[in-house]
């Protein structure tokens, strides 16, 4: 009789092990489990939402196009956004908290395991239930009734006068539903580092990172709020005759714009602050020093959090606002640059005598550094509400903003994929098809969005389907479409890398990168338990302790 035959009299039920496997899957409440659920549906939203920015760039290749008719490119655009951002960057950044968090602090698991799983379906049914809407309407050569509003939806377009079908129906249930699986998230993620510390481990001697997802943590708590409510008012508006956003009912479509935008810049630091995390591990130990300045660090992520809350309307410089309100959110936008800037100082002041290693998690993260001081730049100049003016309505801002989200967020993530894969598989990604990675994507990315800025200020439009020739355009969209399709490749090579190593990588070892945080004394991957026995601390890097007993971290507190 098989093993895995379960007995009963006068029976016998033989069992699938790849069944049982996909139950475990399926039924988890292992934060490892789920760190990586929330970390693949992230990479299978990341390969849809790519396919549909390439033929948006292939749209606009040259004057003319015709590839995609009008409302398929508004839908493409549509779905691109609103994928990136909610069921891409956020779940993917909440996997590796999922993963790290409880490692790093001494922990067997979160703090509430079944809300840690009840959310990740909330999130990923979201995403379902978003590309649920391509199997309605005139079904998928017609895109079927996508969402065809912007990933910002602005009133009245979210309206059932001018979204008839129920493609506003489905973004906005969509991010309603994934929303409260962002909220469920947070909490677990405070829960847990609040409560489930290991004996030593003060407030003041948290790795970097936890630190951080504590402070995001706290900011999705605050940002989901009014979005939730936003969406829950245009349900209201839809269906049952309310009249938020309807002008012509005495409604508000700017209180829409104030909504989305108190939860959508915000929203960007959400992001960012954990990719600020993957940098303060990952930077130190490859420039073997510990992190510069820590106390200065963790003011710093705070002091972003807090004044991130009050920059939303410089999105909205041109809706009509007056003077002082103008001025107000010019000068908190440039403010919120300097504690920014302090961690790039930190950094740099990290690396500055370091013995550097140039490993792939060390070259992504140095064009980490590089693009996002561009882009913090960038920033700059659009937060002077003059500038902004002139170029708001340009391709220019969509510049701006994929440099931090592209050459910010996913080069942040790239290096943590490096650095954590063989914690968490047990074997080493490639290191040549890392650097081609690297460098493909690097070129592309330069490609495409230095050159983007340029036709911004020549005054392309953002969200334009197509245009005239002979306006100095043609040869640069030619050259953005070419650097995005070099990306497209470099992302082929990452996830080759991905699936390739798993099966055939050299073996990792339980510390390869001879790090100094906890996760990194355990066997790779971790136990289901985590610590065989919970661990107690007396430093920053409690491995360097053990590693060096002579030379105590604690002295340098």
């Amino acid at each position: 009789m098989s093993s895995n035959a379960i007995t009963i009299p006068g029976t016998q039920i033989e069992t699938r092990p790849w069944v049982d496997e996909l139950h475990q899957w399926l039924a988890t409440v292992d934060h490892k489990r789920l760190g990586i659920l929330y970390i693949v549906s992230a990479l299978l939203f990341l390969a849809v939402g790519g396919v549909e920015a390439l033929i948006i760039r292939i749209q606009l290749m040259h004057s003319h196009n015709n590839f995609v008719s009008p409302e398929v490119f508004n839908q493409m655009f549509t779905m691109h956004g609103t994928t990136m951002i909610f069921f891409v960057a956020m779940p993917i950044l909440f996997g590796f908290a999922n993963y790290l968090v409880p490692l790093m602090i001494g922990a067997r698991d979160m703090a509430f395991p079944r809300l840690n799983a009840f959310s990740f379906w909330l999130s990923f049914l979201g995403g379902l239930l978003l590309y649920f809407s391509f199997l309605g309407g005139s079904g998928l050569y017609g895109a079927g009734s996508a969402p065809d509003v912007g990933w910002w939806s602005y009133a009245p377009l979210g309206a059932r006068a001018f979204s008839p079908g129920h493609s506003s129906d489905y973004w906005t249930l969509a991010l309603l539903v994934s929303g409260f699986g962002s909220i469920g998230t947070a909490i677990n993620i405070i829960a847990t580092i609040l409560c489930l510390r290991c004996p030593g481990m003060k407030i003041s001697r948290m790795p970097l990172l936890v630190w951080m997802n504590l402070v995001m943590a706290g900011m999705v708590l605050i940002a989901i709020t009014p979005l939730s409510a936003a969406q829950i008012m245009l349900l209201i508006d839809r269906y049952l005759g309310g009249h938020f956003f309807d002008t012509q009912a005495g409604g508000s479509a700017v209180l829409w714009m104030h909504f989305f935008w108190i939860f959508g810049h915000p929203e960007v630091y959400v992001l960012i602050i954990p990719c600020f995390a993957f940098m303060s591990e990952i930077i130190p130990v490859f420039s073997r020093k510990p992190i510069f300045g820590y106390p200065v660090m963790v003011a710093a992520t705070v002091c972003i959090a807090f004044v991130s809350m009050s920059v939303w309307a410089h999105h909205m410089f041109t809706i009509g606002m007056n003077s002082y309100a103008n001025s107000f959110f010019t000068l908190t936008t440039m403010a919120v640059g300097v504690p920014t800037g302090i961690k790039i100082f930190n950094w740099i002041g990290t690396m500055w005598g370091g013995r550097i290693l140039f490993k792939t998690p060390m070259l992504f993260s140095i064009g980490f550094l590089f693009q996002f001081l561009i882009a913090g730049l960038t920033g700059i100049m659009m937060a002077a509400s003059p500038f902004d003016w002139q170029l708001s309505l340009s391709y220019f801002v969509v510049a701006h903003f994929h440099y931090v989200i592209v050459g910010g967020i996913l080069f942040a993530l790239f290096a943590a994929f490096y650095y954590w894969y063989p914690k968490i598989t047990g074997r080493m990604l490639s290191e040549r098809m890392g650097r081609w990675h690297f460098w493909l994507f690097l070129i592309g990315f330069h490609l495409t969005f230095d050159v983007m800025h340029v036709p911004g200020v020549l005054g392309m439009p953002r969200r334009i389907y197509t245009y005239e020739p002979g306006r100095g355009w043609d040869a640069l969209n030619f050259i953005i479409t070419i650097g995005a399709f070099i990306q497209a490749l470099a992302i082929l090579v990452f996830l080759a890398n991905l699936v390739i190593s798993y099966f055939k990588g050299v073996s990792a070892g339980n510390d390869p990168w001879d790090a100094w945080t906890l996760e990194w004394s355990i066997s790779s991957p971790p136990p289901a338990y985590n610590f065989a026995t919970v661990p107690t601390v007396a430093s920053r890097r409690p491995l360097w302790d053990l590693k060096h007993p002579e030379d105590p971290d604690s002295r340098y507190e």
